[in-house]
């Protein structure tokens, strides 16, 4: 045990003093504080001694410099069970610093309200981290709080304690401190990278906020959590079960498909990553029992991705059907009615929610692979017809539909789509020839095609069986990426077909 006899208190965030300063008070802490944090605590009517007064130092560089000061941080760093260092404390005439309560200038707020970079400059903390690493390093005599939220943790050691704090407490608080002053780091370099445009630096610090622990990972045996850059991740859940590791991935992969598609209208179908059913028919219901027509075996127990809030129509409609998690942009409260008769069910809000075009992270062992997310928007010029025979206006807009949604499906991929929905996925195979018929059974199996089909492959066509194949089966127009040794042959069987044939300038590959 140590007992408090005086702590530095200097805030950012000064909500909730009050009543911890009652309980400093009550065991005769002797209390220090520096501007703002000083004023306020006068305005509480407490007894407080001002940092410069202490130290006899005066503020200076307009408050830049207040607690750098040997005898704040002598206090903070000596062992008290040195002898040296309590000889040196008594020559200079320094005395202990036991409770050290300090959180940071508001960086990331600052960067949420301003652009300015000399006002985001003056809002990085230099003081408060260094204090705060001085007595969390010390945590064997001095206790550090980080966070007005672990001031009821620090009441409650104080009063079991009658004054004290325990080594447990001690250590407790010090991890925290570390894992603070390291995010708030983090952060920093992360600005600064960014608004130098440098993605992949020397040395690459990771930060987030713990959203929540989850039960388990994909597997019951596993462990997992979700972070956030920011805090929260701007899907809300306002119904159901909690959600699992494997829920997330689901739902992320959803939204990724539903942001690309044209606003407020769109239905995706995920199940397991990967999309089994997508439309943009622009009746809304419509493209549900579309996207569901694709492949309705495959939706069984998936998650429903809706670019469009959901009428009570609809609801009916999506209650029919075994289904994990249903994601919208808001929902009508006659359909939310209808929809929470199922207790289980998950029910996402992602009205909030946008795709952001920054760095995406795959780890494995010790190593983390990183890239830019693929969020480019398809425009005309993205594509060039190699074929002698054009595509009319709908088969254009058809391949280009297929191919967005292709890019993510995990390759090798295939997408069949006709009227501006999916019809057969072909997906995940070591061989593209495999996806190209497990996408034509699929069609076969559970569509009555009216209108043409259209093909998209994730990547080039190696050999002339793979789009040959899909020729046979019907398909009128394929569109492809550019780049392989035999896209000539391609181009003639094509021409030799009558098919329509586009290429992409990009390739799109999901793994």
């Amino acid at each position: 045990m140590k007992k408090i006899k005086k702590a530095l208190i200097s805030v950012s965030d000064k909500k909730n003093l009050n009543s911890l300063l009652k309980v400093l008070t009550k065991y005769k802490i002797e209390l220090i504080s520096s501007g703002g944090t000083y004023r306020e605590i006068r305005k509480l009517k407490f007894k407080c001694l001002e940092v410069s007064e202490y130290t006899g130092s005066p503020e200076i560089l307009g408050g830049r410099v207040k607690t750098l000061h040997p005898k704040i941080h002598a206090g903070i760093l000596s062992k008290r069970n040195d002898k040296s260092h309590a000889k040196d404390l008594k020559a200079n005439e320094y005395e202990e610093i036991d409770l050290v309560i300090v959180n940071f200038y508001p960086f990331e707020k600052t960067l949420e309200q301003t652009t300015n970079l000399s006002k985001i400059i003056e809002n990085i903390d230099v003081g408060g981290p260094t204090m705060v690493r001085a007595a969390a390093k010390n945590y064997n005599d001095v206790a550090v709080i980080t966070s007005s939220n672990q001031y009821e943790a620090l009441i409650t050691e104080l009063e079991y304690n009658k004054g004290s704090t325990s080594i447990e407490f001690r250590e407790k608080m010090s991890l925290e401190a570390f894992s603070e002053t390291a995010y708030y780091d983090a952060v920093i370099s992360s600005f600064f990278n960014k608004i130098k445009k440098i993605n992949f630096p020397k040395k690459k610090v990771f930060y987030g906020n713990l959203i929540e622990k989850l039960r388990y990972g994909e597997n019951p045996h596993q462990e997992a959590a979700i972070y956030s850059k920011t805090q929260n991740i701007n899907i809300e859940q306002i119904h159901g079960k909690q959600l699992s590791y494997n829920n997330y991935n689901d739902i992320f992969s959803a939204l990724t498909i539903s942001k690309s598609l044209p606003k407020n209208s769109g239905t995706v179908i995920v199940k397991h990553a990967n999309p089994c059913g997508v439309s943009i028919n622009k009746d809304n219901l419509k493209s549900y029992k579309l996207a569901l027509g694709s492949d309705p075996v495959s939706a069984f127990g998936g998650i429903v991705s809706c670019n469009f809030k959901i009428t009570k129509a609809l609801a009916l409609e999506l209650n029919k059907k075994f289904l994990e998690v249903i994601i919208a942009n808001g929902f009508e409260t006659n359909a939310l009615k209808i929809l929470r008769k199922n207790k289980n069910m998950r029910i996402i809000d992602a009205t909030k929610f946008a795709m952001k075009d920054i760095i995406k992270f795959s780890s494995a062992n010790e190593s983390i692979l990183t890239q830019s997310e693929d969020l480019k928007i398809f425009k005309l010029k993205d594509f060039k017809v190699v074929s002698k025979k054009k595509p009319s206006r709908s088969q254009l807009k058809n391949l280009i539909f297929a191919f967005n949604v292709c890019r993510y499906v995990k390759s090798n991929a295939i997408v069949l789509a006709s009227q501006a929905t999916t019809v057969g996925i072909g997906s995940g195979q070591p061989s593209r020839i495999d996806s190209c018929q497990i996408a034509i059974d699929k069609m076969k199996k559970f569509q009555n095609i009216k209108g043409e089909v259209v093909a998209a492959s994730d990547a080039f066509f190696p050999f002339v069986d793979g789009i040959e194949k899909l020729i046979q089966s019907g398909v009128s127009a394929v569109i492809q990426p550019s780049g392989s040794i035999r896209d000539k042959e391609i181009i003639k069987f094509a021409n030799q077909t009558g098919t329509v044939l586009v290429f992409s300038k990009t390739r799109h590959f999901r793994h």
